[in-house]
C-alpha cells in the first residue's frame, strides 16, 4: 500500500512537531510521523523506538497512531505509557533504543499536542523535522511491514535512579510540590515516598483538562496556589512542573518566585565545585547576573539559543556538565544524562538546600540586584514573527548597535540589555529587558517599543517588572 501525507506546515517546528488537535494535528499526522521517523531509524540501522504520552485527552489516540506508523516501518515499539517526557528520555538511554518519541503538548493549551523526538542519544530537530515533512510528501519510506509492540514498565527504575543522586545533608526540608495535573503525577507520588523531608503534593492527579490552573510555571498566576500553600505550611520551598515535567518552577520560603536563571546560579556554583573551569550554558533570555556569576565561580559562561534540542546539542559539542534556560529547562550532564528533567533538577536543588544552612530566600537576596521585565509574550503570525526579527536586526546593524544575533536580537547598552526573539513553539514574539535602575529599564523598554513600531507592531504589556532578579 503506497504512503503519502501532507502536514500542516505550521506544525513542523524547530525542535518538535506541534499543533492544534483536529485542526493542524491529527491521528493521520501521528501515523505519518511514525512511518517517516521509523524509516529514519531503520535506515540508520536501528530496530526499536521507545514511545510515551502525557496526560492530555488526545494523547492516547495519537500515541496509538504513532505506534502503528513505527511498526509499519519495521520498528519494534517499546511503550512506556503515560508519564513525564524525561522518563521517556531515560528509557531510551537505559534501553539503548534506536529512537524515542514523546506525545506531549508540554505547556501549550489543552487543545494542543505534539511530538518530541530523539534519534539514538541525540535530539532530532531542525532540518531533520523538515525532512519528515518531505519524506511524507514524497512517500519516501521503507517498505511496509508489521513489527511488534510491547509495554515497558520503567517508572520504578526511573524513580530509583532519580534518588541515586540525592546528596542532601541532615536538614529536614518541608517541600510543597505543584504537579499542575501534569503527566509527572504518578511518578512524583512515588518519588516523595523515599525522598527525605516532609512533602505536600498539589494537583497530583493527572488530568488533561488542567482544572486547577494551566501547567506553565513561567507564568506567575499559575504559581499562586503554590505560593499560598508555601505560606500556609511555612514550607522551605515550592516546586512546580509544566505539563510534561521537563521544566521546573520554584518559589522560595517567602513565596517569591525564583526564575530559571536564578536557580542556575545555585546549581552552577555546586557543579563547578566538582568541575572547576567547566563551560556552563544558558539561553539568551537569561539575566546577565547568571553569566557574571558563572564566571565569578570559575566557570566559562556560554550564551546560546533557546530550545531544549539546541541546548542539548551544544552541551554535547562543548562537554558542558550543566545548562539551563530562563523557562526552567535544566540539563545536567555531570551525573545525569544531559537531558532536561524537572524531577531530577528538583532532587539536585533540594540536595543543595538540605546541605546549606541558608534559606532559599537568603540565597535569592544575596544575588546582585537588577530590575527586569518578566518574559513578555505577544501574538504574532507564525510567518511574520521571523520577518519582524530580520527587520529589527537589519535596523540595529545599520545603527551600529551592540547586538548579539545568537537567537533573535539581544541588544547591549549602557543601561543594560533588551531581547526580542521569535518563539519556536507558538505564534508569538518574546521580549525581555534588564537594567540596574528603573530609569534604565524604561529607556530599554522604549527602545524595544520603537523597534516594534517600526515593524508595524503595537507595544506589548510590560507590567510586572520586578527587582531582585
Amino acid at each position: 500500500m503506497s504512503f503519502r501525507h501532507d502536514f500542516d506546515p505550521t506544525s513542523l517546528r524547530e525542535y518538535d512537531i506541534r499543533g492544534i488537535v483536529d485542526r493542524t494535528l491529527s491521528t493521520a499526522d501521528a501515523f505519518a510521523i511514525g512511518r517517516c521517523f521509523g524509516t529514519v531509524v531503520a535506515r540508520g540501522g536501528g530496530t526499536t523506538t521507545a514511545i510515551g504520552f502525557d496526560g492530555r485527552l488526545s494523547s492516547p489516540s495519537l500515541s496509538e497512531a504513532l505506534s502503528n506508523g513505527l511498526r509499519a516501518s519495521g520498528i519494534e515499539v517499546l511503550n512506556i505509557g503515560r508519564g513525564p517526557t524525561p522518563m521517556l528520555y531515560y528509557t531510551a538511554t537505559a534501553m539503548n533504543t534506536g529512537g524515542a518519541v514523546m506525545v506531549t503538548g508540554s505547556h501549550n493549551p489543552p487543545d494542543y499536542n505534539g511530538f518530541k523526538m530523539m534519534l539514538g542519544r541525540k535530539p532530532f530537530f531542525g532540518t531533520q523535522i523538515q525532512d519528515i515533512g518531505r519524506m511524507a510528501r514524497d512517500g519516501d519510506v521503507v517498505a511496509e511491514t508489521k513489527a511488534p509492540a510491547r509495554g515497558v514498565d520503567i517508572a520504578g527504575e526511573y524513580v530509583k535512579r532519580l534518588l541515586v543522586d540525592w546528596d542532601g545533608g541532615d536538614r529536614r526540608l518541608k517541600v510543597v510540590w505543584d504537579n499542575g495535573n501534569g503527566s509527572a503525577g504518578d511518578v512524583l507520588a512515588e518519588l516523595v515516598k523515599d525522598l527525605p523531608g516532609e512533602h505536600i503534593v498539589l494537583n497530583g492527579t493527572i488530568d488533561g483538562t488542567f482544572p486547577a490552573h494551566h501547567p506553565d510555571p513561567t507564568v506567575p498566576k499559575n504559581l499562586e496556589q503554590l505560593i499560598a500553600k508555601v505560606a500556609e505550611t511555612h514550607a522551605d520551598i515550592g516546586i512546580a512542573f509544566d505539563g510534561d515535567a521537563d521544566r521546573i518552577g520554584l518559589v522560595d520560603d517567602t513565596g517569591m518566585i525564583m526564575f530559571g536563571d536564578q536557580l542556575m546560579v545555585m546549581l552552577a556554583r555546586d557543579v563547578l565545585h566538582a568541575h572547576p573551569g567547566a563551560t556552563i550554558i544558558a539561553d539568551v533570555k537569561a539575566s546577565q547576573v547568571l553569566f557574571d556569576e558563572i564566571a565569578r565561580a570559575g566557570g566559562k559562561p556560554l550564551m546560546w539559543k533557546t530550545g531544549h534540542s539546541l541546548i542539548k546539542s551544544k552541551m554535547a559539542e562543548t562537554g558542558s556538565p550543566l545548562a539551563g534556560e530562563m523557562s526552567g529547562h535544566i540539563f545536567f550532564a555531570d551525573k545525569w544524562y544531559g537531558f532536561d528533567d524537572a524531577l531530577y533538577a528538583a532532587v539536585r536543588t533540594l540536595g543543595i538546600l538540605a546541605r546549606s544552612d541558608r534559606r532559599m530566600s537568603e540565597f535569592r537576596k544575596s544575588l546582585p540586584q537588577v530590575i527586569n521585565t518578566p518574559e513578555v509574550r505577544f501574538d504574532c503570525d507564525d510567518v511574520r514573527k521571523f520577518k519582524v526579527i530580520e527587520e529589527v536586526a537589519a535596523r540595529l546593524r545599520q545603527d551600529g548597535a551592540s547586538v548579539s544575533e545568537t537567537d533573535g536580537v539581544r541588544v547591549l547598552t549602557d543601561d543594560g540589555w533588551w531581547l526580542l526573539r521569535a518563539s519556536n513553539t507558538q505564534a508569538v514574539l518574546v521580549a525581555r529587558a534588564e537594567a540596574k535602575t528603573e530609569a534604565g529599564l524604561e529607556a530599554l523598554k522604549a527602545a524595544l517599543v520603537r523597534q516594534l513600531a517600526a515593524s508595524g507592531l503595537s507595544a506589548p504589556d510590560f507590567s510586572g517588572s520586578h527587582a531582585g532578579h
